[in-house]
């Protein structure tokens, strides 16, 4: 049993409507209906008839279950059971009717929120690459290596490359045909070699973007800033030797892959391996140096 006395509750209601009786009647609805709720109580109390001179408090009772999954339900049950009181029935008439009101908004409410954190979290989160490390959208694709991007666009057949708009600057891109709106118009994802960059125009029906990275060691999230982006974590660089390579790339791969077979066998990195021989040759031109009582930490400075 709940500590909560439904007879009290019943109190209340009546001395409510006793000073409303020449107007209408009008109770916090979601406090007294969730107090009939909570209750759970198997018997309800004699509500007294307002229009009558009130008897000795005697007492009529239902028998129902409270399901607190569902708590209109023993609404109902009460409202079926307190029909007859003429009294009483309108009132719980108004209280279902104002519970369903705020129930429908709530669940309206809840299912915004989660519409609007669905569409957040889709925007925010990270796509699949193709096969060529890029995305296929609905008016263009992108494909991308570590030194290059390129992106294809669809135009209608019979284009000529004069229809054609195509800008390329050092962060942003913009194509298109003339005298329509941009099919894309935005700020890239890192900067381009503008005077590596071309684009032509294939079969008629095709706009191709070739543009070449600044830095190419790093992959593209995305193409243009505020549109979808990829997992860079799969992206899978193409297979190629390194004679293809131009030379500071060439160097930059081969440190990189010495250095991560250094570590996987505990053995010193290209850079520690610099430090000692830096360190070595400033103790052969300086013997009576010993750095037992220096504070120095040769591998921590910054040798060139």
């Amino acid at each position: 049993m709940h500590a909560f006395d439904l007879q009290q509750l019943w109190n209340r209601v009546g001395e409510e409507r006793r000073r409303n009786l020449k107007g209408s009647t009008m109770i916090s609805t979601p406090e007294v209906v969730q107090k009939i709720s909570d209750a759970g109580t198997s018997e309800l109390p004699f509500f007294p008839r307002l229009n009558k001179p009130q008897t000795s408090p005697s007492s009529f009772s239902f028998n129902t279950a409270l399901d607190p999954s569902n708590p209109l339900g023993f609404l109902d049950s009460a409202l079926n059971f307190l029909s007859q009181e003429s009294d009483v029935s309108p009132l719980f008439k108004e209280f279902k009717k104002r519970i369903k009101a705020e129930e429908e908004s709530k669940k309206a409410e809840e299912k915004g929120r989660a519409e609007k954190k669905r569409r957040e979290e889709e925007k925010k989160g990270t796509r699949v690459p193709n096969k060529d490390n890029g995305l296929d959208m609905e008016n263009h694709s992108w494909a991308q290596t570590l030194q290059e991007v390129t992106i294809t666009v669809p135009v209608p057949t019979g284009t000529k490359s004069r229809d054609v708009v195509c800008e390329m600057k050092k962060k942003s891109l913009k194509v298109g045909l003339r005298g329509q709106s941009p099919i894309l118009d935005g700020e890239l994802f890192e900067t381009i070699k503008v005077g590596d960059c071309i684009w032509n125009l294939e079969d008629q029906n095709t706009v191709s973007v070739l543009m070449t990275k600044c830095d190419r060691m790093n992959w593209w999230k995305y193409l243009l800033k505020g549109g979808p982006e990829i997992d860079v974590q799969k992206a899978e660089p193409e297979p190629s030797r390194l004679s293809d390579l131009d030379p500071e790339t060439r160097s930059t791969v081969e440190k990189m892959m010495f250095d991560q077979k250094q570590e996987q066998l505990g053995l010193p990195t290209s850079k520690e391996i610099e430090n000692e021989s830096l360190l070595k040759q400033f103790m052969a031109q300086n013997p009576n140096f010993s750095d037992e009582n220096q504070d120095i930490n040769f591998f921590n400075m910054n040798m060139k």
